[in-house]
């Protein structure tokens, strides 16, 4: 089996695969207890390749989900405090001369690490906005007209609070459509609350977490991660789908082509962490609103109505057909 000319994943390869991202998930739980869904959902973002949006309410664990993801892996990280004061150049590096040498060097910002926390990240003005923008997409930084690479794996986990607005600037529609998916971790469960309240338990401890991989293995993992089988009528259905968001009358925007690649690349990472060297359309069904809402805009008229983008998907899967699951 070949997947455009390439060797297809071998089930070996996928067990490899499923180890590693299992390992991952497990060493984060550590800090982060009682939200396995989300950090799985996390680690199958980074393994894709794409970046990360957390928004949730202060207090529920984003910094520290960030935090751990980053020393499971073992890479560089870098956390960014996003505050309107902030200047492009304090994120992406600036030239300065160095008057030893008597030379113009470039000195690197924080986003030249691993793992890029971007906290709060609507807290800076457009301009720094779109600074991060040409990393996030490019994975490059130009000074001075010399552009310079981020290291690989690359990603950014930008947090914002959604309840606080004062002193914000809303991100726009280009910036949203860079990140690879949306998630919110929310309140634990009852018993995991008490596990968390409970001296000592260790619960947000990210000094405690193992590392586990690194970032070579990472980034091995992810160019592999290209070659898991994808059926032709699984991706006509993942088309079927971003059609269907482009006309609904309740959207003004639907699902962009770069959308729906990033919905097949998180489908091949997901169904390689369960194990499997193909997908289905569960897989697609699964991560459809975490991929695809955060990138629709409703109509004035659907938000007059109480219409949410999660409600929109939800309509548009159950209308469109659904292909016979297949492993070939």
């Amino acid at each position: 089996m070949t997947v455009t000319g390439v060797e297809a994943l071998s089930e070996a390869e996928v067990a490899s695969f499923r180890m590693l991202h299992g390992r991952v998930v497990d060493t984060v739980e550590t800090a982060l207890r009682g939200k396995r869904a989300v950090v799985e959902l996390v680690a199958v973002a980074m393994f894709a390749g794409g970046h990360v949006l957390l928004e949730d309410v202060p207090g529920t664990g984003k910094t520290t989900l960030a935090r751990s993801l980053a020393a499971a892996v073992g890479g560089s990280s870098r956390r960014v405090q996003f505050t309107p004061d902030l200047l492009p150049s304090d994120v992406t590096g600036t030239s300065i001369y160095d008057p030893q040498s008597g030379e113009i060097r470039f000195r690197a910002g924080p986003v030249f690490s691993n793992v890029v926390l971007a906290d709060e990240i609507n807290r800076a003005a457009a301009k720094t906005q779109s600074a991060l923008l040409e990393v996030m997409e490019e994975h490059t930084v130009t000074v001075d007209g010399v552009g310079h690479t981020v290291p690989d794996p690359f990603i950014v986990i930008a947090t914002q609070n959604p309840i606080d607005l004062d002193g914000t600037y809303r991100l726009p529609e280009a910036q949203l459509d860079r990140f690879l998916l949306r998630t919110t971790i929310g309140y634990p469960d009852g018993e995991h609350e008490v596990d968390v309240l409970r001296p000592g338990s260790g619960a947000g401890a990210v000094s405690a977490v193992a590392t586990v991989t690194s970032p070579e293995e990472v980034a091995a993992q992810t160019r592999a991660l290209y070659r898991l089988h994808v059926a032709e009528p699984i991706l006509r259905y993942v088309r079927a789908v971003g059609a269907a968001t482009r006309d609904d009358h309740r959207l003004r925007l639907g699902a962009s082509t770069r959308s729906l690649r990033g919905l097949v690349r998180c489908v091949q990472a997901y169904a390689a962490a369960q194990g499997r060297h193909y997908v289905v359309p569960n897989d697609v069904q699964r991560l459809v609103t975490p991929v695809l809402a955060h990138r629709l805009m409703l109509t004035r008229e659907a938000m007059l109505a109480g219409e949410t983008r999660e409600g929109v998907l939800d309509d548009v899967l159950a209308r469109v057909e659904v292909p016979r699951p297949t492993s070939a």
